[in-house]
């Protein structure tokens, strides 16, 4: 075994072919922290899309030159004389929405007659415009009154009955609450700002405060969140994926990585009309007795990552495994911006031609689908897997490229249920990015 850290002394006394693998390694090595500085840079400076401009003309897949060596796409510009002027962008609307409340405020002359001849005006027409402004929200108390009634026969009290609260002996009515929440979860203001910004109101709600009254509202929501979960797991085909999220480690003062469980249903890109959802479950680590817990009654496809997690769902059959493209894409996206690999970026551009054919199909039905993908999907499928069988054996066994490869091709069988399954997407949908917050 070489070492790759091998010190100057060592390397004098090598042989040839003991510093041929050593230089084997160390490029091995070099190509791998690379890759990982161009991620790190990319995932903090660079743009988050991986989508790449493809060519018509890619689809018919004229790949049958060179193995290795990517091909440029042609790009043929018209002579400047035959170049139509680009349109001008539409100019956005400055109306306000109609559905603001308007308040009218009249601004009469400060003449009441005529400054020239003392005349009587009379009205001409007028002009208006509009201006947009802001009330911040406001706190106000509701005071319960409720008066209690004697008979003056028999001395009977009667009262009306107290009136429910949304937390029992809460403080918070339903509109604060629900401000709480959907700060915290959606608009992404932690707790302790929320209770910075009540404090300039001169309201006093200590962190621990809101905090309770999110538990007491998770509480209340549960049966809602059933009902979301079941609605969720009622289809054919779900996409599932987890995220971590830093969870506060009572105590230590640090964080822990916990997990949110993201299954989504949304069958829209097949033609079909339901309304998609998304339902979260949380768990503190990523084992793979969350996913298997969700899902255990689940039957259908499951579109997601090759986590090992996953696995012990596929072995009984009642759920399909359908892999995401978006994934196996990732990995030769990361080695073409890094390394400018030809094999990485002849990858990325076969990849880019079968999402260019779903673009085009996106919502039709899965019987469509499904003819469409045979005919024109298929062919440019089978070509790559061909392809990426062929350029592996180039390579260093140890390469990163070679590792994409790898990676690629053990999914490849599974991955190709989407050709003659209309229902199965070529990647998962995200729809529920953006929806995380925690304080």
């Amino acid at each position: 075994m070489i070492c790759v850290h091998a010190r100057p002394s060592e390397i004098e006394k090598m042989g040839a072919s003991a510093l041929s693998h050593l230089v084997i390694a160390q490029m091995a090595r070099i190509e791998h922290l690379e890759l990982l500085v161009a991620k790190l840079k990319r995932a903090q400076f660079g743009p988050k899309s991986e989508k790449l401009a493809v060519n018509e003309a890619q689809l018919t897949l004229c790949l049958s030159g060179s193995v290795i060596e990517a091909q440029q796409i042609a790009q043929t510009d018209p002579p400047e004389a035959n170049k139509e002027k680009p349109a001008p962008a539409a100019r956005k609307s400055r109306a306000l929405p109609a559905h603001l409340r308007r308040e009218v405020r009249t601004h009469l002359p400060e003449h009441s007659k005529c400054p020239c001849c003392d005349g009587e005006l009379r009205r001409l027409g007028e002009d208006a415009s509009e201006m947009l402004e802001y009330m911040p929200a406001s706190f106000f108390v509701i005071r319960h009154v409720r008066p209690k009634m004697s008979c003056r026969k028999c001395s009977c009290v009667v009262q009306a009955p107290a009136p429910e609260r949304v937390i029992d002996r809460g403080l918070p009515g339903p509109g604060l609450l629900a401000h709480v929440v959907t700060a915290k979860f959606c608009d992404h203001q932690p707790l302790y700002r929320q209770s910075q910004i009540f404090a300039r109101e001169g309201v006093e709600l200590d962190r621990s405060i809101l905090a309770r009254w999110v538990g007491e509202a998770a509480a209340l929501l549960a049966p809602v969140a059933e009902v979301l979960r079941r609605y969720v797991l009622a289809t054919e085909k779900l996409h599932g994926d987890d995220t971590p999220l830093p969870v506060l480690a009572p105590g230590t003062g640090k964080t822990k990585t916990g997990r949110f469980w993201t299954y989504v249903r949304d069958n829209r890109p097949a033609g079909d009309k339901a309304a998609p959802a998304v339902w979260f479950a949380y768990s503190p680590n990523r084992k793979g007795e969350h996913p298997q817990r969700h899902l255990a009654k689940f039957e259908g496809i499951l579109q997601a990552d090759a986590f090992a997690g996953f696995n012990r769902l596929y072995q009984g059959g009642a759920i399909q495994e359908a892999p995401c493209m978006a994934h196996i894409r990732r990995k030769f996206f990361d080695l073409m911006k890094a390394h400018n690999s030809p094999i990485a970026t002849e990858a990325v551009h076969r990849i880019a031609a079968l999402y260019l054919i779903e673009k085009e199909i996106k919502g039709r039905s899965a019987d469509e689908r499904r003819a469409v993908r045979t005919a024109r999907a298929k062919p440019l499928f089978d070509e790559m897997r061909r392809w990426l069988e062929q350029a592996v054996t180039q390579l260093t066994p140890k390469s990163e490229t070679a590792a994409a490869i790898h990676y690629a091709l053990q999914l490849w069988d599974a991955l190709a249920r989407y050709l003659d399954d209309g229902r199965i997407e070529i990647g998962r949908v995200e729809m529920w990015r953006g929806c995380l917050g925690w304080a």
